[in-house]
């Protein structure tokens, strides 16, 4: 399982969330058999969205991040609870493409420059709310930066990584890096950030020296004394289950329900995009189904 931790400096004007995403990115590369560049885009996505969940204030609270810049590697979704457990997918798990001439992977070039990022924050409150900006560059941290800075009018550094062994695409790090500048912070802060965030190496580079997260917080908050304000475990976690499909198959009319069965089979089965779980409903099943949902329709 991986960590998250949250700081605060002692202004209170400087927020840093930091993550080692290891297991999570891992465990998706796993589920969905993502290629090289599919794995860092979805890598980096699931990392940015778990760090925005963990900042959702209330308790069951949760929140969408899509992409889809027109590129091949089509949507890209990531849904992460209160506490940073997150899950997601891509349309196209096995779409890549060449290195590019810096010797690094083409998110950018994969995800597409041309489209958007919706963000759907749920808090259980209130009104969902919905926020859309244009993708910028489609390398995934800079994006969810503008986001934050349009959407939001939150000035945000946003750093994001994940690091692949060439001969071994099973084993690879990855993290990330936050920071949010509150109202009221000064030009010396300001300024003291910009450095700090200049000189940053890469979250992976400092994953792959050893760094802990909190020691990478110290180097993007250099200079501004801090504290640590929580720790979580996060990891890759999905809330699907057979009653959830049902519910969504009972969205249907009855006659429809009455003919998902295959006729070989004589069930119908529905794949989790998130987790790749199979669910089987038999033909009894959706009988019954569709006669409850006659039913209460009757009754409306």
């Amino acid at each position: 399982m991986d960590r998250m931790i949250r700081c605060l400096t002692k202004s209170g004007k400087l927020m840093a969330c930091a993550v080692d995403s290891t297991y999570m990115v891992a465990t998706a590369q796993q589920i969905h058999h993502t290629s090289p560049t599919a794995t860092a885009a979805l890598g980096r996505l699931l990392t940015g969205t778990s760090m925005m969940g963990a900042m959702l204030k209330d308790k069951g609270a949760n929140l969408q991040v899509k992409m889809n810049g027109g590129g091949s590697l089509g949507d890209a979704v990531a849904i992460a609870d209160n506490n940073g457990n997150c899950r997601g997918y891509v349309s196209h798990p096995e779409a890549d493409l060449p290195i590019r001439a810096d010797g690094k992977l083409d998110v950018g070039g994969l995800v597409g420059h041309d489209g958007m990022v919706t963000v759907m924050r749920d808090d259980n409150a209130h009104t969902p709310y919905t926020g859309q900006v244009k993708l910028v560059s489609g390398e995934v941290a800079e994006d969810l930066a503008t986001y934050f800075a349009v959407s939001e009018q939150i000035p945000t550094v946003c750093a994001l990584g994940v690091l692949e062994n060439k001969e071994n695409a099973q084993q690879l790090l990855a993290g990330g890096l936050f920071v949010q500048v509150m109202p009221g912070a000064t030009k010396e802060e300001l300024d003291q950030l910009e450095k700090n965030a200049a000189a940053l190496p890469a979250v992976t580079e400092m994953l792959a020296q050893g760094l802990t997260i909190e020691e990478m917080c110290g180097k993007i908050l250099q200079g501004m004394p801090f504290e640590k304000l929580d720790e979580y475990k996060v990891s890759y976690a999905c809330d699907c289950s057979k009653e959830r499909v049902e519910r969504a198959f009972s969205s249907l009319r009855p006659a429809d329900i009455r003919t998902l069965a295959d006729d070989e089979s004589g069930f119908a089965e529905a794949t989790c995009n998130y987790c790749g779980r199979k669910y089987r409903f038999t033909s009894a099943e959706l009988r019954a189904l569709a006669d409850a949902v006659e039913k209460s329709q009757k009754n409306l």
